[in-house]
């Protein structure tokens, strides 16, 4: 057991590593692709990778719970229509961003999206924790010294992520509601799906795509679609199967760091001594948050076992 337990953590950080460098390919596919139109081909790759898990999970639940009913299907429709919505606006916002600022402002700033969770969560009637406000303070105070200017400005592409921060908070939230009714991979498709759609139809409308582009810009769209997307949200579902929720969380929550070291490798961005306090700071933030909030779980659990 222990074996498998490591296994899934170096899985977990593989993964974190990945996501991590899909900003850098965010980043570079920007060079040759407007943002809507490089999301759309990435989400559309992503969807299409998991076709085939919707596939073989249809075929081991066919023979115990037969086709699925028309209910079901109308709210996977439903389910799949307003986590899509979601994801674009927080994907659009973050690559358009990305655009104006590092990959590593892009990553950590992403990442508040783990204390904002709990704290749009007060919206449903949850009640945040301690750890969670310590968690969202610390955040604060990195998101400040990261971010804000002398001039206590703060720059286009660093307030668009925190915006799109929010709404990936709302897409966790959403797919928590979902995720327990809905097969997952099918809503994870279908919401893929969506989102290309949404993006394409909007690249339609305000940039110019040709074939010599995409063609230009195949690296940092396979590694977007295929990789970031449809092989690591695999990776995730095998890793979380046998890993510990606090090892997940701890883990996961690098991302991040490695969209820095990615950027710092592969872009030559770099960050001064007020950045990386920031960057600091706001990773004690999300680790503080997320692990105050799993401890308060696993007590509650452990009350009722």
């Amino acid at each position: 057991m222990q074996a498998k337990t490591i296994k899934s953590d170096l899985l977990l950080l593989l993964i974190a590593a990945i996501w991590g460098g899909g900003f850098v390919a965010q980043r570079k596919g920007l060079d040759f692709l407007g943002p809507f139109s490089y999301n759309g081909i990435r989400f559309a790759l992503g969807s299409l990778s998991l076709l085939p898990l919707v596939y073989l999970n249809r075929r081991r639940q066919a023979p115990y719970h037969g086709s699925l009913p028309p209910a079901n299907s109308r709210a996977l429709l439903h389910g799949g229509l307003m986590a899509g919505g979601a994801l674009f606006m927080g994907a659009s916002l973050q690559q358009v961003g990305i655009a104006y600022t590092t990959a590593g402002n892009a990553g950590f700033i992403t990442g508040l999206y783990v204390v904002l969770v709990p704290l749009l969560g007060m919206f449903w009637g949850q009640r945040p924790g301690t750890g969670t406000w310590l968690g969202a303070v610390l955040a604060a105070a990195g998101l400040f010294f990261l971010s804000v200017t002398d001039r206590f400005t703060i720059g286009i592409g660093d307030l668009l992520e925190l915006i799109g921060a929010v709404f990936w908070a709302g897409h966790v939230l959403l797919i928590g509601w979902l995720s327990p009714r809905l097969d997952p991979f099918k809503l994870s498709a279908l919401q893929f799906a969506v989102c290309s759609i949404l993006s394409l139809i909007t690249a339609f409308i305000f940039e110019s795509m040709t074939l010599a582009s995409v063609c230009a810009a195949w690296r940092p769209i396979l590694y977007g679609g295929l990789i970031s997307v449809g092989f690591a949200y695999t990776m995730q579902v095998v890793a979380q199967r046998d890993a510990h929720p606090a090892h997940t969380a701890v883990i996961l929550s690098a991302e991040g760091v490695f969209a820095a070291i990615w950027g710092w490798f592969f872009l030559g961005e770099v960050l001064g001594a007020r950045g990386l306090l920031g960057c600091v700071l706001m990773l004690a933030g999300i680790l503080c948050s997320e692990l105050c909030n799993l401890v308060i779980q696993l007590r509650s659990s452990a009350k009722t076992a």
